[in-house]
């Protein structure tokens, strides 16, 4: 997974040279996506789920360079990257809030229900590291985390619900399986206090 990261933040770089060139800041590109992915939200809500799915990992794709410019403009503050993960919880809220829109036109309460429990998940991993980071803890660990997530999204999209519904369910156990690996690993660090 760290090789992974890596190699990704390597192609990041290259792709936001043009970027940094025309003067275009992080908090523009995190601004930009934030903005940009609304609409995906619209897509999924009104059942253009393949279109939505192209989208969404476009939108993601954009998401993940505003810390790659940040970094090569020399610019990385604490405003931005709060800036950056306020921004994040909106857009997977407005992606599942798409979604369970989408479901309850259908009448598949079900499905529904998976959203609402990947999208519970997936900010109770955001406030899980952002808690332990709080109390000078590391909480980076996870099977599932907010990449991870959009990219299986955005693929399941692609596939409509014969790929959508399995997948929202591995992602309601999965995320959830997220917070409690940081929940035993925050556990782990403070044993004996």
């Amino acid at each position: 997974m760290l090789e992974l990261e890596r190699r990704a933040k390597h192609i990041a770089a290259i792709l936001v040279a043009p970027l940094v060139r025309a003067g275009i800041t992080a908090n523009q590109v995190t601004l930009a996506g934030f903005v940009a992915a609304l609409p995906v939200a619209l897509l999924l809500a009104v059942d253009w789920l393949i279109v939505g799915g192209i989208f969404l990992l476009l939108v993601s794709a954009l998401d993940m360079m505003d810390g790659a410019v940040a970094r090569a403009r020399g610019e990385v503050t604490k405003f931005g990257a709060f800036l950056d993960s306020t921004l994040d919880r909106y857009v997977e809220a407005a992606y599942y809030g798409g979604l369970i829109w989408r479901f309850l036109q259908r009448d598949d309460n079900l499905a529904v229900l998976a959203c609402f429990i990947v999208l519970a998940g997936s900010i109770m991993v955001s406030y899980a590291r952002a808690r332990a980071e709080g109390l000078g803890l590391d909480g980076k660990v996870g099977i599932l985390r907010r990449p991870e997530r959009l990219i299986l999204l955005g693929i399941a999209l692609l596939f409509g619900d014969f790929l959508l519904i399995p997948v929202l369910w591995i992602m309601a156990v999965v995320t959830n399986l997220t917070v409690v690996q940081r929940l035993l690993h925050v556990r782990a660090q403070t044993r004996g206090e």
